[in-house]
């Protein structure tokens, strides 16, 4: 734990790192206005969105010039990285067990 985040122990103030599980109702406002709040956190380097209608797997990673970039993993690409963690897993493994929403 991050020792400004010690101040609270209801809820993390200084993230490095937002993790969300998005359905049909939160996709948009994810992607949108909620992303935009979550620039202005400076502690914030990766904002992760994880699809629950296909396996994807979206990192917003903040660069060196503060400019927020987008990489995607898909199952080709069979592995994801978050930097922020040093934390690398297979999509197989995050999916396992997860039942995904029909698409039309």
């Amino acid at each position: 734990m991050r020792p400004l985040d010690s101040e609270t122990s209801d809820y993390k103030r200084f993230p490095k790192l937002i993790v969300e599980v998005l359905s049909d109702s939160t996709e948009a406002f994810g992607r949108g206005d909620k992303f935009a709040n979550y620039q202005t956190l400076e502690s914030l380097q990766e904002y992760v969105l994880i699809s629950t209608r296909h396996q994807r797997v979206d990192c917003y990673r903040r660069n060196e010039a503060g400019l927020w970039v987008l990489q995607f993993h898909v199952p080709e690409g069979k592995t994801f990285y978050l930097e922020s963690i040093d934390f690398t897993n297979t999509l197989t493994a995050l999916y396992e067990d997860v039942p995904l929403e029909a698409t039309l």
